[in-house]
């Protein structure tokens, strides 16, 4: 088998609203969409969704590099992913998001070659996931209304981007807390918007209020800050931020500086790095998360897959399809209020919707 032909598309859904969070507003999901043929007929779809805040990329960097990343491909055989990946790397260091499109279209490919959904490619098998729901930064009145309507639809736990001020982050979860009770799991996300002494402080007091964990408190090089926030603080710790690949992974378990690590797709350069990850956190005792960005249910779907295959995936945050406010794929993960099911067809088990795929401006290298 070799690649024939690689099309990139600006895959641009609109958002219901704005979503914020303390590094900044998004107002579209301006994400990447590669498609991969192959010389006997196989296709392959990957997703990426640049968030310049966290991965430093756009959706205009991306599909500039996605050109020369994909005359890398041409005539190569897919099914080495791992060669195929490496080449990318060797060539254009950097790129995780762009980098994950390939590696995802790639993983397609090669479950649909094998005729297995990926779960079972990867290894794994069909298990339940159900996600939480993201509230984003507001006021903490607007934030209470958003909580109230998730715990109604039947939410097993709320996630709550904080990272703003002490004073202004305790009333959020404060007031949350007060409207839901206490029996429905909060999961905070700082988005690196504290330092070491608010952290310290705002964790100590809602510490007691039925907290699972805290994601990525303070800035992302600072490892040692993260151990010394996780030595005193009541609310586990999650690294977000601080965790793109394998070498970050190493270095924060040397440095005992987490409990918890988020996996994501967008930002690990895809399935490949990701299965790295997860081995050095399985092997070290650190459960871990499959989280997003604003990904479609394409990628969401692709995420899921690697969630069911592995078992350390304790926590999933697969809800960045709720914010927007079109759907362009057929197939992929359904969901029945929380819970998610996987598709049992070859491959990722999604496909754009051909209506929406001419909406959009290819760029085909072959």
């Amino acid at each position: 088998m070799r690649i024939t032909s690689v099309t990139l598309y600006p895959f641009d859904i609109p958002l219901k609203a704005p979503i914020a969070i303390s590094l900044g507003t998004i107002e579209h999901a301006r994400n990447l969409l590669i498609e991969i043929r192959t010389d006997d007929g196989l296709v392959g779809w990957g997703e990426g969704s640049p968030f310049w805040m966290i991965v430093g990329e756009t959706q205009a960097s991306g599909l500039a590099a996605a050109q020369d990343m994909a005359r890398l491909l041409l005539h190569r055989d897919p099914l080495d992913i791992e060669g195929c990946l490496a080449a990318l790397v060797r060539y254009l260091p950097g790129h995780p998001t762009t980098r994950s499109a390939f590696d995802m279209a790639l993983y397609d490919l090669a479950a649909k070659a094998a005729n297995m959904p990926l779960y079972r490619f990867l290894g794994g098998a069909k298990r339940k996931l159900v996600t939480d729901e993201t509230i984003y930064l507001n006021t903490p009145e607007r934030m209470v209304e958003d909580a109230v309507r998730i715990q109604a639809q039947g939410a097993e736990a709320i996630k709550v981007k904080l990272g703003t001020n002490r004073r202004n982050d305790i009333r959020r979860v404060e007031a949350i807390r007060q409207a839901i009770g206490d029996e429905t799991p909060i999961r905070t996300d700082a988005n690196q918007g504290w330092d070491v002494v608010t952290a310290q402080a705002v964790l100590r007091t809602i510490g007691d209020w039925n907290v699972q964990y805290c994601e990525q408190p303070i800035g992302r090089g600072n490892i040692v800050g993260l151990r010394q926030i996780r030595q005193q603080s009541p609310v586990p710790i999650m690294a977000d931020e601080s965790l793109f690949d394998a070498t970050d992974a190493l270095r924060l378990v040397r440095e005992e500086a987490v409990d918890y690590f988020n996996i994501k797709l967008s930002k690990s350069g895809g399935i490949f790095e990701a299965l790295k990850i997860n081995a050095i956190a399985e092997a070290a005792g650190i459960p871990c998360m499959i989280g997003c960005m604003s990904e479609s249910r394409l990628a969401l779907t692709a995420n899921a897959h690697f969630a069911s295959a592995r078992q350390n995936v304790r926590f999933v945050d697969l809800d960045g399809c709720f914010e927007h406010a079109a759907d362009p794929v057929l197939g992929g993960i359904v969901y029945d209020g929380y819970t998610i099911t996987l598709p049992d067809t070859p491959g990722i088990g999604a496909d754009i919707d051909p209506l929406f795929l001419k909406t959009l401006s290819p760029t085909v290298i072959a």
